[in-house]
């Protein structure tokens, strides 16, 4: 029997996240006060994610939102399955936009799926860390796009991205540093939200008037 984990997506889970968050941190109270409830609407299939993460990757959100839908076009407004993406020549899809070097990523990833070393079905089960491991695997998805799919995807409850520079931003500002968390700041602020990194992670994000990766 597979085991259920905690998820955003549950209204009760992202309540005890404001209410410990708020009890833990004075910061965080101050920004959870202000902002108020957040609705985690994000979700949705994990091989549709995965692509999305890809093709956004290193590029402004509005010309990742033109690519994907050029890209989408070429299946009649619909995510390609992995193997029909494969039989697709690499001439018609890079028409879309899509450079050689994330053509070479979702050939990669479509691959991992199609032979089985890649099981999506089986990262609901699974620990955060074991996930990031398996997805580290595969070319062109390093941490900070498995830690994104992790919140985003799959709504993790625990995930505090130490990469991302908005969140950066966001720890300088609130918490009134010098310069952007150190790593020692970050672990000490990761623990002190625990359970509910992920929840603390969005109304920084917030806090900021930046749009979530998701």
């Amino acid at each position: 029997m597979k085991r259920k984990l905690p998820t955003i997506y549950d209204r009760t889970v992202w309540a005890a996240g404001m209410k410990h968050l708020s009890k833990e941190d004075k910061v965080l109270a101050k920004l959870i006060k202000r902002l108020g409830f957040i609705r985690a609407n994000w979700g949705g299939d994990s091989y549709e994610s995965l692509i999305s993460a890809i093709i956004y990757q290193q590029i402004s959100g509005a010309a990742g939102d033109s690519i994907e839908r050029k890209f989408k076009a070429l299946y009649k407004n619909r995510m390609p399955s992995p193997g029909r993406f494969l039989a697709t020549p690499e001439k018609k899809v890079r028409k879309a936009g899509i450079s050689p070097q994330k053509y070479s990523y979702l050939v990669d990833l479509c691959t991992r799926i199609k032979d089985g070393r890649l099981e999506l079905g089986k990262f609901g089960a699974m620990d955060d860390e074991d996930i990031i491991e398996e997805l580290d695997e595969v070319r062109g998805i390093g941490r900070w796009t498995a830690e994104m799919f992790l919140m985003f995807s799959l709504g993790r409850t625990d995930i505090v991205p130490r990469d991302d520079l908005g969140i950066k931003k966001a720890i300088k500002k609130a918490y009134k540093l010098r310069d952007y968390p150190s790593g020692s700041k970050f672990s000490e602020l990761a623990e002190r939200w625990k359970p509910y990194g992920t929840v603390a992670s969005l109304y920084l994000w917030r806090s900021m008037d930046v749009k979530t990766p998701g």
